[in-house]
């Protein structure tokens, strides 16, 4: 998460009326039944990592629709909670804190309120430190001041477990950005700065500390400053510069091994414990529009717009097939742009049209579900239900060569960037690492 994405002056929260919020939200009607078993259980533990797990993600969402990004850190536990080495000591991990409805929403409430005062006093200790880029050549004493005691606040919120080290990265990153050190540039100062000299279940001493800020002082430049904000690229085209350069015929071949029918329905199963758990008319219609997909896969039909239309009908429950959208569309927050012209959905068209195998530019299955994913997220086709639809263009890709998934974890709750390159390889290896474990 960016600093813009948590600092709570641009997303405001009542910390009076959040548990009326949380209990009002769709997943706190089925909060999931914790099996009558011991702890040593194994059957604890599926519960955990599978209905429970997804009930927590579809909290995080609900929350995040409500309140903006910030909310999802509520997760973020001490130790080797949910996400490791965080600063919220309310809520532990679906497996511990999901008992009884009443309990498991008062965890939820205490877990969101901690992660919103802890961000609320980051923001006084940075405005505590008034610093200017332009002349950090005479307060780089400041600056180093302000690193240290950073570095041991997060040391006591965190408790300096397992993990503890990736949160105090990230909030002197924060802290460089809130005074316009440019993101990329603040974390790989931290990075250096740091230089793997922070262990989990250990406090680090005074002098390691005393040396990681002064490191990170004596590295800022007054060129490190954000570039002045500007009017937002268009991220369509982005992607579409950066999709005819990566190496998709590079990507694992496992696809070739033939068709795969799981022990379980990965897509249908997470639909029905994280859609199910937000709203169960949501989980509904995309199951419905999952088994469409499916179907026109099994004989062979090409991935189309019109297609994609008369899925998301079904996706969104609308009585007629939603029409392309007819204006720019916005994501992550207003971070990236789509654009429009008259030409837009023909030319999502062509880009589907690669998802069919092809001799002549011949690229392994797995490339061409990842594209197919990532076109649909960057060409943005409908006013809502994007993410969802190219999740339904992923499965169709596989499934029209026989191939259906065991889990697909990692292949929707988790973000890609239009201008990232990276974000296309690493969405192909969460596709080979999810066929793998299927095989």
């Amino acid at each position: 998460m960016s600093w813009d994405e948590v600092d709570p002056s641009r997303h405001s929260f009542d910390h009076s009326s959040a548990a009326l919020v949380v209990v009002s939200l769709g997943p706190a009607q089925r909060i999931p039944r914790r099996p009558d078993v011991s702890l040593s259980d194994p059957a604890l533990s599926v519960w955990a990592d599978g209905e429970a797990r997804l009930w927590a993600d579809a909290m995080s969402h609900a929350l995040a629709e409500r309140y903006g990004p910030w909310a999802v850190g509520w997760r973020w536990a001490h130790d080797e909670g949910d996400f490791d080495g965080g600063p919220v000591g309310g809520w532990c991990c679906p497996r511990d804190s999901i008992t009884g409805p009443e309990e498991t929403l008062t965890r939820v409430v205490s877990a969101l309120c901690e992660w919103r005062t802890w961000l609320e006093s980051l923001t006084g200790w940075f405005n505590a430190h008034p610093l200017e880029l332009a002349t950090v050549a005479d307060q780089r004493i400041l600056w180093e001041q302000a690193a240290r005691n950073l570095i041991y606040r997060v040391v006591d919120r965190t408790g300096c477990g397992s993990g503890w080290y990736t949160h105090c990265r990230q909030v002197l990153t924060w802290f460089l950005c809130r005074w316009d050190v440019a993101a990329d540039v603040a974390q790989d100062l931290v990075d250096r700065a740091i230089g793997g000299r922070f262990h989990s279940w250990t406090s680090p001493d005074t002098v390691v500390v005393g040396n990681v800020a002064e490191r990170l002082a004596c590295s800022l430049r007054p060129e490190d400053a954000a570039h002045p904000a500007g009017p937002v690229p268009d991220h369509l085209e982005r992607w579409l510069a950066v999709r005819a350069c990566v190496p998709w015929q590079d990507a694992p071949d496992s696809g070739s091994e033939g068709p795969v029918t799981p022990s379980r329905d990965g897509a249908a199963e997470d639909i029905r414990a994280f859609d199910g758990a937000i709203d169960p008319a949501r989980a509904e219609g995309l199951l419905v529009a999952l088994e469409m997909a499916r179907s026109d896969a099994a004989r062979g039909a090409a991935l189309t717009l019109e297609r994609l239309r008369g899925w998301q009908r079904h996706v969104l429950g609308m009585p007629q097939p939603p029409e392309f959208r007819s204006e720019v569309a916005w994501a992550k927050g207003g971070r990236e742009r789509y654009g429009i012209g008259p030409d837009t959905p023909d030319r999502l068209d062509a880009c589907l049209a690669d998802s069919a195998p092809d001799s002549r530019r011949p690229a392994p299955l797995i490339a061409r579900a990842a594209r197919a994913y990532l076109d649909v997220c960057f060409f943005h086709p409908f006013a809502d239900g994007n993410a969802r639809a190219a999740f339904l263009a992923l499965t169709f890709v596989l499934a029209r060569e026989g191939i259906m998934l065991h889990s697909v974890d990692l292949l929707r709750r988790i973000s890609f960037h239009a201008d990232d390159p990276q974000d296309a390889m690493r969405l192909i290896r969460y596709i080979d690492a999810h066929l793998a474990t299927t095989r």
